[in-house]
């Protein structure tokens, strides 16, 4: 008997070229054929097999009926968590935003982040809650020179003390441990928050059912999001993540990167802080757009010639 298996030749049947030559746009048309290309090498590579893929699909159908945006007190993204926990998030995330040297790293927008964070005040709470280990955030906004940005918005967002997000409670009555807060004259900021808490990513769905095939936990560490988007500087959206949180090495989302790691300290009551209150310091760094622009094209530079 004949060992070798005949496969249907897929070439022949569906020629890259011709599923793809009919599209006008040249980047639509190099990316679909690209990812044609590598999807029917990874069906060639794994074999795979008629039940496995309409396994897949049933997959992909139950992931986006659990998806909702958020409204009526809800979220539900649930292909952005796909997408997180295959790692494919982080890694757009790091094609997309090269940064210069000594600049501050970018990292993944949480899948709760929402438009209507209030404006808060110069050291005023993001937190409505009395609950929690109070924190004072504060630090700079500065460009590569070590020159503070001023004037400058930076949405934030955070859990609450039991590790949700405000658009997980079905019963909130607005935006709560999220907020706007503006640099000062010298681009400094700061602001009193909570500590932030490790959390689970939403184990109800089929994305969590993939966790636990895959015997993976589906915890994110401690963080606290920024976005910062400051005139004639490269936008950054970034976290803060807590040092010594017992699931910074294995996030659920791959999110953690080493210069985003910082350290909170504990400190004792004083004239401002009537209880025991924790503090966390950071400096924000932004390249110029023209700064980063010049990075891309660089690399982009470098890929053309590699492809040649």
């Amino acid at each position: 008997m004949n060992s070798h298996v005949k496969h249907s030749d897929d070439a022949k049947f569906f020629p890259r070229t011709q599923i793809n030559n009919q599209c006008p746009d040249p980047r639509m048309k190099f990316v679909m054929e690209k990812l044609i290309q590598h999807l029917h090498a990874f069906a060639k590579e794994v074999n795979l097999q008629t039940d496995e893929w309409l396994a897949g699909i049933r997959f992909l159908t139950e992931t986006g009926q659990k998806c909702s945006d958020v409204r009526q007190g809800k979220a539900r993204p649930e292909f952005i968590l796909l997408s997180d926990i295959l790692g494919l998030s982080t890694l757009v995330d790091g094609l997309s935003n090269s940064k210069p040297p000594g600049c501050s790293e970018s990292t993944v927008l949480g899948p709760f982040h929402t438009e209507n964070a209030p404006p808060t005040e110069q050291g005023g709470s993001i937190v409505s809650s009395s609950g929690g280990k109070k924190m004072v955030v504060e630090g700079m906004v500065k460009n590569q020179n070590g020159e503070g940005i001023a004037g400058q918005a930076l949405p934030l967002e955070e859990t609450d003390e039991n590790g949700f997000y405000d658009v997980q409670n079905a019963d909130r009555k607005g935006p709560d441990n999220r907020g706007i807060i503006t640099t000062d004259g010298s681009g400094k900021y700061q602001f009193e928050a909570i500590v932030p808490m490790a959390y689970p990513i939403p184990t109800d769905g089929p994305v969590a059912g993939l966790l636990k095939t895959l015997h993976r936990h589906c915890f994110r560490p401690a963080h606290i999001h920024f976005m910062i988007k400051a005139d004639g500087y490269e936008s950054l959206t970034t976290s803060l993540y807590i040092k010594g949180d017992p699931f910074i090495g294995s996030d659920a989302v791959f999110g953690v990167k080493n210069s985003l790691i910082v350290d909170v300290s504990e400190n004792s009551p004083d004239a401002t802080h009537p209880t025991k209150w924790w503090g966390l310091k950071y400096d924000f760094i932004l390249p110029t757009r023209q700064e980063a622009e010049s990075l891309k094209s660089s690399i982009l530079s470098m890929k053309d010639l590699a492809a040649r």
